[in-house]
């Protein structure tokens, strides 16, 4: 952060009682997962580390020096002992008398499993050769704000010299490789005294004799740019003063919870997108600035950033003294579109020849005067860290006007980043997604036995999951499990009571803001009772229609409402009970709220045709394990209704069905994933039983 704040110091220290003992392979992890825990440092997957060390070679038995160097993709903050690549230090200095010169520096990159050490499957980077010949046993390459700050200066050579004199040198912009590899090495050759360089654009190399030392020297660097800048910045408006004034935080939620379904239509036409939304004050510093729109045409500079987030952001307009989110997003689309003919007029101007297809055009960063940063991409981790990209762009912008002139990359630079074949090789290689990658699903009831399976199928096939229940408690302990097991991004908790607009509105609300909107709908939430219809009071049978029928209504309205405003469709799945085909005795009640469930289900899945909404349903019947609506009076009720005891209930069950199986929250999990994936896609307003058979709730 290149902020007055005294906490805007790295504060992160070496541990030598930890750190005695170890190999130096523990030391360069050590290190590594040190500098990675703070993100002035390095934002996520950025930069990397290394240590040459030796070692035995597995067939000579003779000691050889090998360069241990962050594997390719991986990142310092998270990297494990096998995140690293092992290379040969001797093969890696004889590539220089087969290297053809700068025009053929790519083809190096073939070369280097050939440098491989004791057969270690981890692919090695681009930046192995600007590690491998920095004549020093210890390197780091980091991305710091402040340092890019000065990186991307109009005047970065000249601010370098000035705040680190000669410790510090500078090499002029040049795109990662070995080229520059071949440049580091003979920077150090000509400043053996220098503890490190400035590679204009792009980012921070320091070197030690020791881990300990090189991890001190980044710390040192890094902290004291921060310094210099509080010094240069004090009393100053950053970008130029304020312009607008940020709204109020509900109303920031507001609007981004109106806009994001919207965008998130527009720019999933080729695949689904995942939303995040950022109103920090370093973002709403600059979305609120005067000198807004100026510096984000400029774009980023540093390549780890406008690989995450494109070239530049779209500045949507909207005007925070008048907020009137109506017209703006009537004004959207044609905004976005705009934004798709310049990137494919970038491209055409930019391509050369065997360039890799254009990619998605559409942008990924939108900033909003007043309210805050939206980020769309594959998925909501992806989405998340783009956003932290920009941030960091933003520190960078921030810092480098407030001394000098911010310089973005020129345009065909960027390009060849963007659209390097070796960035598309890596592309390439990257997992099919799953099934339900990028899609967004809410499910009701989902602290549940039948709920939280259903949620963890949904969350296994790649969807984010909001689980909505009324139950706090239990939604907290259900949440907490599926996101240890799936990660925080993926999951989402809301309280909610499906009887209450209030409550059904603000849980949409919050699927729109943290994730962009709802492709899925799970209404699951229900009660069960049992009583002869002499004895079922009003309340209780209110009660059932309130829950089973008015609730089901309104989650899916709500659905229907958001679903519309993305215009890419949706799987609506009711949770409806075999006794809404079947007549069970002595739950009249329960019976005729899910009968009402399965005919709402028909009559949205005629209006939801047209908009390429599917609505079906699912129904259940004896799901005995897990289940919340059987650890009240309802399992004592059906027990009696048909002269059991309940210890008996579940094999009763299980016998009068024709398969003579039970049935379990992963039967009905598994139905409701198919009905929510596109193996359905031709499916509406069907039902599907998944009782072990009965015969009177046979459909036809």
């Amino acid at each position: 952060m290149l902020t007055t704040a005294a906490a805007s110091r790295l504060n992160i220290a070496w541990d030598e009682a930890r750190a005695a003992g170890m190999s130096e392979p523990e030391l360069l992890l050590y290190r590594s997962n040190l500098l990675g825990s703070d993100k002035r440092v390095t934002n996520y997957g950025g930069g990397n580390t290394s240590a040459k060390v030796m070692q035995k070679d597995p067939l000579t038995g003779e000691d050889v020096e090998v360069l241990w160097v962050k594997g390719s993709g991986g990142d310092v903050g998270t990297i494990a002992m096998d995140g690293f690549a092992t290379l040969y230090m001797e093969k890696l200095r004889a590539l220089k008398g087969i290297y053809r010169g700068v025009e053929f520096e790519d083809e190096m990159v073939g070369y280097l499993p050939h440098c491989t050490f004791n057969l270690n499957q981890r692919a090695a980077s681009i930046d192995t050769p600007l590690h491998a010949y920095v004549p020093k046993a210890h390197v780091d390459h980091m991305h710091p704000d402040a340092i890019i700050a000065i990186a991307a200066a109009e005047n970065s050579r000249e601010l370098t010299r000035e705040i680190f004199g000669r410790e510090i040198g500078w090499l002029p912009w040049k795109r990662p490789g070995y080229e520059l590899g071949l440049w580091l090495e003979k920077f150090c050759q000509e400043n053996p005294d220098a503890r490190g360089v400035v590679l204009e654009s792009h980012g921070l190399f320091t070197w030690g004799d020791t881990a300990r030392e090189c991890f001190e020297t980044t710390v040192e660097i890094i902290n004291r740019a921060i310094e210099w800048f509080e010094g240069k910045g004090e009393g100053k408006p950053a970008f130029g003063g304020a312009k607008h004034q940020p709204l109020d935080a509900a109303a920031r939620r507001e609007i981004a919870g109106a806009l994001m379904p919207a965008i998130r239509g527009m720019v999933s036409s080729d695949q689904h997108m995942v939303g995040h939304f950022d109103d920090g004050e370093r973002v709403l510093e600059f979305v609120c600035s005067s000198r807004l729109k100026e510096l984000a045409a400029l774009g980023t500079s540093c390549p780890d950033h406008f690989l995450r987030t494109k070239i530049r952001p779209l500045v949507i307009g909207f005007d925070p003294a008048r907020p009137d989110t109506s017209a703006t997003l009537k004004e959207l689309s044609q905004a976005i579109a705009r934004y798709r003919e310049d990137y494919a007029a970038y491209y055409e101007r930019c391509k050369r020849p065997g360039s890799p297809p254009m990619r998605n055009p559409n942008p990924v960063v939108f900033l909003i005067p007043g309210v805050g940063m939206i980020t769309f991409a594959k998925d909501k981790a992806t989405a998340r860290i783009s956003g932290e990209f920009y941030t960091n762009a933003i520190n960078v912008m921030r810092g480098a006007s407030s001394v000098s002139t911010y310089r973005g990359l020129p345009e065909q630079e960027a390009f060849d980043i963007e659209y390097w074949l070796l960035e598309e090789a890596k592309l390439q290689r990257m997992p099919k997604p799953k099934s339900l990658a990028g899609r967004i699903a809410l499910v009701t009831g989902g602290a549940g036995g039948i709920g939280s399976a259903i949620a963890d199928r949904l969350l296994r096939e790649g969807a984010c999951v909001v689980l909505a229940d009324i139950d706090r408690q239990a939604l907290g302990e259900t949440a907490e499990l599926l996101s240890g097991r799936y990660s925080n991004d993926v999951m989402r908790a809301v309280a909610m009571d499906v009887t209450r607009e209030d409550a059904v509105e603000a849980a949409y609300l919050a699927a729109a803001v943290e994730y962009g909107g709802v492709d899925i709908l799970v209404s699951n939430a229900g009660i069960a009772s049992s009583a002869p219809v002499e004895e079922t009071s009003l309340d209780l049978w209110n009660k059932n229609m309130s829950i089973l029928s008015t609730g089901y209504f309104l989650v899916s309205r709500a659905a229907f409402r958001i679903m519309k405003a993305q215009g890419i469709g949706g799987s609506i799945i009711f949770i409806a009970s075999k006794n809404g085909l079947a007549a069970s005795p002595g739950a009249s009640a329960y019976c005729t709220a899910k009968a009402s469930e399965i005919h709402l289900a028909r009559c949205l899945a005629l209006e939801g045709a047209p908009e390429g909404i599917r609505v079906n349903v699912v129904n259940p019947d004896a799901v005995l394990k897990g289940s919340k609506i059987w650890s009240g009076d309802w399992l004592k009720e059906r027990a009696d209704a048909y002269g059991k005891d309940t210890s008996e209930l579940e094999e009763h069950y299980r016998q009068r069905s024709l398969l003579k199986r039970s049935v379990l929250p992963e039967d009905i999990a598994e139905a409701t994933y198919f009905f929510a994936s596109e193996a359905s896609a031709k499916s509406t307003g069907n039902i599907v039983n998944v009782d072990a058979g009965n015969v009177q709730a046979f459909t036809r």
